[in-house]
């Protein structure tokens, strides 16, 4: 019973790690393939952590663990993305 209550506290652990640090850009790149409209792309990774409008011209940005991925959207459509790294202040 204590070998398993201690697999069980690790497994724990390391779950809980696996949550505190996220999606890097890679992987938030790969979820997003294939995805042409707004509608698959929020399907695939959810609503973006920022969203910024000028006229038709939409900027989704989400974070990653190692900086963030930003997607251009004009009339609904996914036109671009883009990575930048985390600052390093």
């Amino acid at each position: 019973m204590r070998q398993f209550l201690k697999l069980f506290a690790a497994l724990a652990f390391v779950s809980f790690l696996s949550g505190c640090f996220g999606d890097s850009k890679a992987d938030i790149l790969k979820k997003a393939e294939g995805a042409d409209t707004t509608a698959q792309l929020e399907s695939a990774l959810g609503k973006p952590d920022e969203v910024d409008k000028l006229g038709p011209l939409e900027q989704w940005t989400y974070e990653a663990s190692d900086g963030k991925v930003v997607f251009a959207i004009v009339g609904g459509k996914v036109t671009l993305e883009a990575t930048a790294d985390k600052d390093k202040n």
